[in-house]
């Protein structure tokens, strides 16, 4: 089967449905993009790994990973493999060590937050992408980049204080609090944020 391989361009909330985020995965050698619409948990899951942020206690898709672990099973890629009526279907693609693979259903948003984990690569085939893939021109880009730079602007603390305005000392105790909440989408915008003054 021919496959074409995706990278993770982006993470954002998504302005058509409240509550979901856009997940947005790029050719790796070709200019579409493939948006899939995910949930909140598995928008935060796939953020907090790609932070490399450390919760307290392990998420769902940890527990899979130190279970395979254990096991000696490994993740060997991540394939979006079909598109029926606007939902996205994916495979794990699973291998032990006596060499045997085993394809197991997910949703792609599931599939993608247990594949960065085990630094799998992600595919689609070429009639998703042909079916959903979106061709991105210059304007669209830039058109992205002023969405992402507002949504982060409106982002505030509950106290009225923007990230923006704290000190590195304050933004690191936020963190700090943040991950002792288990907020891990606002400690996803600190760790943003130190990152940007570093």
């Amino acid at each position: 089967m021919e496959k074409i391989k995706l990278d993770i361009i982006g993470l954002s909330s998504s302005h058509a449905q409240s509550g979901s985020f856009a997940l947005v995965l790029g050719e790796s050698e070709g200019g579409r993009r493939l948006p899939i619409i995910i949930g909140m948990f598995e928008a935060q899951a796939i953020a907090i790994e790609i932070e490399k942020i450390t919760p307290n206690r392990p998420m769902t898709h940890d527990l899979f990973k130190s279970f395979a672990g254990h096991f000696e099973i490994d993740i060997k890629e991540i394939i979006i493999s079909d598109l029926k009526e606007g939902v996205f279907f994916a495979k794990i693609v699973c291998i032990d060590t006596n060499g045997k693979k085993v394809e197991i259903d997910a949703r792609p948003s599931d599939a993608i937050a247990i594949g960065i984990r085990f630094n799998a690569d992600i595919y689609t085939n070429p009639a998703v992408m042909e079916e959903a893939g979106i061709v991105v021109t210059d304007e669209f880009e830039e058109e992205l980049d002023t969405l992402s730079t507002s949504d982060e602007e409106s982002k505030e603390e509950p106290k009225g204080k923007g990230i923006k305005k704290h000190s590195v000392e304050e933004l690191n105790r936020l963190l700090d609090k943040a991950l002792a909440e288990e907020d891990y989408e606002k400690a996803a915008q600190l760790r943003d944020e130190l990152n940007r003054r570093n």
